[in-house]
């Protein structure tokens, strides 16, 4: 079971419910706020505490402790609204704010004013979607940050089968570092230089965009 934290998520839309039910299989600690009460008792089965309370004041915020929480996600669908919001909920201390932007204008306010995470669902999914059909031979990904990709490949191709790591000396001649090798049930969270790639592996690879599409271009082509 993963370790157990406490969350908060103020507005439970589209967004904010896909996070409570996510944290729920995760057996997480999670309390729930929402102005609309129908949709507070939705939930009250499924969180740990559900509250209807307005996230634009600051009283019923401090009264909730949002400031003891380990993470804060705000999906409130107001764009003033998820503004004040973060506002309170930085200024009361909250630890990690996790916040969703509606445009890029809403995403600079929010990261200006201190939130430590901004998604925007829909540019994200997008852009996964358009990522996939141009590197298909990438299974998943994940951008950490303008510089490094964290991708997972499948190992189709004879030249890569049944060869260490450091035969294939994938950090030189691709510039990517192998963090993770899963070969069926078994997972190698720590791969070292003699662990051997076997046909039908995945690999865990970080490095760049143009690295990583350059050996995926070449390792899972069969």
């Amino acid at each position: 079971m993963a370790n157990k934290n406490n969350y908060a998520v103020i507005g439970i839309g589209q967004f904010g419910s896909s996070v409570c039910e996510t944290l729920a299989e995760a057996h997480q600690d999670i309390l729930a706020i929402d102005k609309n009460e129908d949709v507070v008792n939705e939930y009250a089965n499924m969180v740990t505490r559900a509250v209807i309370a307005d996230a634009q004041d600051e009283e019923a915020m401090r009264e909730l402790d949002l400031g003891s929480f380990d993470n804060v996600y705000i999906s409130v669908g107001n764009i003033q609204a998820s503004i004040m919001a973060t506002l309170i909920v930085k200024e009361l201390g909250a630890k990690n704010i996790i916040c969703k932007a509606e445009n890029e204008n809403h995403a600079r306010v929010l990261e200006k004013i201190g939130a430590d995470y901004v998604v925007r669902p829909e540019r994200d999914m997008a852009r996964r979607m358009v990522f996939h059909q141009l590197h298909l031979n990438i299974a998943n990904y994940l951008i950490l940050n303008h510089e490094l990709t964290l991708a997972e490949i499948e190992v189709k191709s004879p030249d890569f089968c049944e060869h260490t790591l450091k035969e294939l000396n994938l950090r030189d001649t691709y510039q990517v570092n192998v963090i993770a090798i899963v070969s069926g049930e078994q997972v190698n969270k720590l791969p070292q230089a003699d662990d051997m790639l076997h046909c039908g592996d995945h690999i865990s690879v970080v490095g760049d965009v143009g690295s990583i599409q350059k050996l995926s271009s070449v390792i899972a082509n069969e």
